[in-house]
This record gives C-alpha cells, sequence and structure tokens, in this order.
C-alpha cells in the first residue's frame, strides 16, 4: 500500500469522526445529547454543536407548538344532561430533560398519550363541577370553562416537561342514545307552539269576525233607519201635495183619483169588468160619453 493511499485513508477517517461529532440544532428544536443513555448536555440555540463521536448520541425534539385532539369524551353537567365533547390542545416541550425523564425513549407519541390521559379527567371534573349545567357548556360562557380547564391541564402536565398552551371544545353533542328522545322533545315543544299560534290566530279571527258582523247590523240598522225616516217624510210630503190638491179643487181631485182608478183597473191582462152600469165608477165614463154626444 501506498503511502498515499494511506494518507487519503487517514484523510477520511479524519472527515468521518469530525463529521460525526459535529450535529445541528434547528432553530425548531431542542436537542439531548445522551451518552449511555444519560443526560450529558441539552442544545436549545440554534446552530453547529459537538459530541463525542460514537460515544454520544443526539435525540431532538420539535420545539413548536403542537396540536393534540381527544378523543370524544362523555361528560355529565350538574342537569344531568349528558353530553359528548370533542376538544383539542395545543402544548409544548418546555423542559426538554424533564420531558426525557418522564417519557423515555417513547418520545411524543408517548407523552400525548398521557397527556390526553390527564386532559379526558379534567374535562370531565370541570365541566360536571357544581353550576355548571349545559347550557353553559353550549353558550359563549363557556370560555371561562375553558380557561379552567387549561389552567388544570397545566398544572398536571408540568411534570412531564410540557407546556399546555391551551384547550379548546371543538363539538358539543348529546349521546347517539339521546338524540331520538331529543328529537321527539323539540317536535313535541314545536307542534304545542304552532297549536298555541294557531289557537290565537283563531281567536282573533273570531273577535275580528264579530267585530265586523256587528257594524254591518249596525250600518244596516242606521241605513233603514235613514231610510224609513226618509220614505216617512216622502210620504207626509205626498199626502201634503194631495192634501193641498183636494183643497185647491175637489172636482179635479176626484177626477184624477178615477184616472188612476181606471188605470189600474183595466189592463191588458185584466180589462173584464162585470160591474153595474149605475155604480159609481162610471160617473166621469158616462159623462165623457154624454159630452161626446152632445
Amino acid at each position: 500500500m501506498t503511502k498515499g493511499t494511506i494518507s487519503l485513508i487517514a484523510l477520511v477517517g479524519v472527515l468521518f469522526v469530525i463529521l460525526s461529532s459535529v450535529f445541528i440544532v434547528d432553530e425548531r428544536e431542542k436537542a439531548l445529547v445522551l451518552q449511555f443513555g444519560q443526560i450529558k448536555s441539552v442544545k436549545e440555540e440554534p446552530g453547529l454543536a459537538f459530541k463525542v463521536p460514537f460515544i454520544q448520541d443526539v435525540v431532538k425534539y420539535d420545539d413548536r407548538i403542537l396540536a393534540l385532539d381527544t378523543v370524544p369524551t362523555e361528560v355529565t353537567p350538574s342537569d344531568d344532561r349528558r353530553l359528548v365533547v370533542d376538544a383539542f390542545a395545543r402544548y409544548r416541550v418546555a423542559d426538554v430533560v424533564q420531558f426525557r425523564q418522564a417519557v423515555g425513549v417513547g418520545g411524543l407519541r408517548a407523552a400525548e398519550d398521557r397527556l390526553e390521559g390527564i386532559l379526558n379527567p379534567v374535562i370531565r371534573e370541570v365541566l360536571g363541577s357544581d353550576g355548571v349545567t349545559s347550557n353553559t357548556i353550549l353558550s359563549a360562557d363557556r370560555s371561562s370553562l375553558m380557561q379552567r380547564i387549561t389552567a388544570q391541564a397545566r398544572a398536571r402536565a408540568m411534570p412531564l416537561g410540557l407546556e399546555v398552551v391551551d384547550v379548546r371544545l371543538k363539538q358539543t353533542n348529546l349521546p347517539e342514545q339521546n338524540l331520538d328522545a331529543t328529537f321527539s322533545r323539540m317536535r313535541a315543544e314545536r307542534e304545542r307552539e304552532a297549536a298555541d299560534e294557531i289557537a290565537r290566530g283563531e281567536e282573533a279571527a273570531l273577535r275580528v269576525r264579530a267585530q265586523a258582523d256587528r257594524t254591518k247590523v249596525e250600518l244596516v240598522s242606521e241605513a233603514q233607519k235613514t231610510a224609513d225616516i226618509t220614505r216617512g217624510e216622502a210620504d207626509a210630503r205626498r199626502n201634503a201635495i194631495f192634501a193641498d190638491a183636494y183643497g185647491a179643487d175637489e172636482e179635479f181631485f176626484e177626477f184624477r183619483r178615477s184616472l188612476d182608478a181606471y188605470e189600474k183597473a183595466i189592463r191588458s191582462d185584466n180589462s173584464t169588468l162585470v160591474i153595474n152600469p149605475d155604480n159609481a165608477f162610471f160617473d166621469y165614463l158616462k159623462s165623457d160619453q154624454g159630452a161626446a154626444a152632445n
């Protein structure tokens, strides 16, 4: 083996050792330097860092805020109306040393399992406490409940080296077995409200109809009264005219009355009369015939 080949092998070995002793810490990460499983140093600042090659290992953890969706949890508020709550949490690895000691080699997967084991009991505890009803959980007032859940979950997650940033309730639903009963109750309430509205509408319609009938009777009665008064005044005036005419010329008045009687008695459909010729009914006819003969 030539000297050049040996030098090249030595150079490659040196480069390999150098590269094995250097690692990069990203600004989104924190790193632990482990030697035979024991923590030797913590690297939290981004940039180049060094370790002993072949002896020490580097374990990196995400330093960003992470999200965890919990499984739906059934809670029972103080009004005994059961609800299924779906929540999510935002958290971060605050202390990598404590985190490594608490979860070991399981990493984030093991940490999230343990964090979910913290969140679900806290959610049931807070939402099931005295004074918390289903209406409170479903209203805008539940922000204070989420703050209480966050505070308690943060305190319980600190031994894991985790910081719980926030806990939010995504959905709040009724259990599947309660949906039919709830829908039936809602339907019955709406039908009762509809029946009340129909009854009130019919009552209002009866009042309007009764008022209209009363107004109709009053108007017809007033019109009949006015017509009777007008008819009476007209009859009185007619009689007065007849009386004045009779007083002015009695013979003419009698003649006029006879003509009216002839007109009513002698019609095209009733022109046959059987009357004594000497009857007074024909006095003016006789007079007309006598005048015509003369």
